[in-house]
């Protein structure tokens, strides 16, 4: 059906179609029943192979018994469920519609470079939610802004480290670290808040680098017979809230006399 050229260009576009969204969040089991759906409107077959880092990728052509293999990296990217929801959705249109490869790669390019949700009204949403949380842990209005403001800068400064190039387990302690030294400095405003009031915001300050999604794909990946995927994610969410506990730690530390 296909040559071998045509052939070796749909495998290549799979093996970024599929390292994007495993680079975003989505399990496995998904990533593969995207990736099939596609092979499928091309009448290939496809078998993938998914391990931490890397995917091994290899599409057949039953009519005219070729293989092609692709082994492709998997960056890791910010977590986007509307990033995911296109891409599915793209998988079912050219199933639907048997799409050319060129008309395929034209869409999928311009849905990865679709401008997202600005960065600084994330920063905002990610810092209210956060002065949430510490209210429904009984922080009063004073906590409450100093998770605002120490949100506000951790995340920012997060953002910061990931563009330089900071290892990210490092940049976890530094950032855990800035933003609950942050609350720390309610110590020296007694009359605005009390020591529950420290502790609650402390803890509050760091849970936007809780790694959730992480964690639920995790679990479901193991759930789904994706076990090595599975436990490395899962090992990596461990890694990443012992980070936090140093950074929260470190802070403890110099704030000892207040809060020990």
């Amino acid at each position: 059906m296909y040559k071998s050229a045509k052939l070796n260009e749909i495998t290549g576009f799979i093996a970024d179609y599929a390292a994007v969204l495993l680079g975003s969040g989505v399990h496995c089991t998904r990533v593969l029943r995207n990736s099939r759906r596609i092979c499928e409107a091309y009448g290939l077959d496809i078998t993938m192979t998914i391990f931490a880092s890397n995917i091994i990728l290899t599409l057949s052509d039953p009519e005219q018994d070729e293989i092609c293999t692709e082994v492709v990296h998997i960056r890791q990217l910010p977590v986007s469920f509307e990033l995911n929801a296109e891409l599915s959705a793209l998988s079912w249109k050219v199933f639907d519609h048997h799409q050319s490869i060129g008309e395929l790669r034209r869409e999928y390019r311009q849905i990865l470079e679709r401008p997202r949700m600005n960065s600084w009204l994330v920063t905002l949403l990610v810092s209210v939610a956060n002065a949430c949380f510490c209210r429904l842990f009984d922080g009063d209005l004073g906590a409450m802004l100093f998770v605002f403001v120490s949100t506000f800068a951790g995340f920012r400064l997060l953002r910061w480290l990931k563009k330089k190039g900071i290892d990210h387990f490092l940049s976890v302690i530094i950032v855990s670290f800035v933003s609950s030294f942050a609350c720390s400095c309610l110590v020296l405003l007694p009359p605005m808040a009390g020591h529950a009031d420290v502790t609650v915001a402390m803890a509050t300050s760091v849970l936007f680098m809780v790694p959730g999604v992480l964690l639920i794909t995790g679990v479901i990946d193991i759930f789904e017979n994706h076990t090595l995927i599975g436990i490395a994610r899962l090992v990596r969410s461990v890694l990443i809230v012992l980070c936090l506990a140093v950074g929260l730690s470190i802070s403890m530390v110099v704030f000892q006399g207040s809060l020990l």
